[in-house]
């Protein structure tokens, strides 16, 4: 039973978790992006060297050292030299959030809407299979998750979801909904869960889970997958209505003489 997956920090292990399918530049450089944009990785932050991070992430050392070079260039992370050197995050709050909802406007409506059914086919069937197979153990491990939860940034709630939703994997005692969610979290996570910038929603984020809980003490799998549902779908609803918002601030700012070269 893959519980290891839930014990560690998750949210770091989705971060340098093997990549699926060619180890590009480009793949590794979205992942770390994506993982210092939502909160995951702390500004200051020491990465990995070079050589761990082309191992952890299963890619060729060069792939690494262009994925960081391109975050120096996107002034994401910082290199030093010397014997405490090495690479490390440069977090700028408004900088992230403009590269956060350039990439929000890139997909459409309906590739949104995409992420979020499957995150919620992964995660609804995780916490319906979680409710038939946990154990006590598991049901306290799961509140200690719960409890231990930093509503107060966007990033600690950010580590808490993929947290959560990567223990109710293990729960469920299937590797391949612990790989398929780990994936999910890494690819799709910094979109769908851009809501908990948000206190009010770090708040239902917490609600969420003791509801997810308490239907997996109680076995019953229809309601911890009815409330697992409901939080991403009204994460997802956030999000279409970001997009919206993103859109308008866009076609203002185009249109403010101001703006006009």
């Amino acid at each position: 039973m893959p519980h290891a997956t839930g014990r560690v920090d998750a949210a770091r292990a989705v971060v340098f978790a093997p990549l699926d399918g060619t180890g590009r530049a480009e793949l590794v450089e979205k992942r770390l992006t994506d993982a210092i944009v939502t909160g995951v990785l702390h500004d200051g932050e020491r990465l990995p060297s070079e050589a761990d991070l082309s191992r952890s992430l299963g890619v060729a050392l060069v792939t690494a050292r262009e994925a960081l070079e391109v975050l120096r260039d996107k002034g994401l992370v910082k290199t030093r030299r010397g014997r405490d050197g090495g690479s490390f995050v440069t977090f700028d709050r408004e900088s992230a959030r403009r590269l956060l909802e350039r990439r929000l406007r890139a997909h459409s409506r309906i590739e949104l809407r995409d992420f979020a059914l499957h995150a919620s086919a992964i995660a609804g069937t995780a916490a319906e299979a979680a409710a038939n197979r946990a154990s006590d153990d598991d049901i306290e491990n799961l509140l200690r998750i719960a409890d231990g939860a930093d509503l107060a940034t966007a990033g600690g709630a950010r580590r808490a979801v993929t947290r959560f939703q990567l223990e109710v994997a293990a729960v469920s005692q299937s590797p391949r909904l612990v790989h398929e969610e780990m994936r999910l979290q890494g690819e799709t996570g910094s979109l769908l869960w851009m809501c908990l910038r948000e206190q009010e929603y770090r708040d239902r984020s917490a609600i969420a889970r003791i509801r997810v809980i308490d239907a997996i003490r109680d076995v019953a799998p229809e309601e911890a997958r009815a409330a697992t549902l409901a939080h991403i779908n009204s994460a997802f609803e956030w999000l279409i209505d970001e997009r919206a918002r993103v859109d308008a601030r866009t076609e203002d700012a185009a249109s403010d003489p101001k703006d006009m070269p």
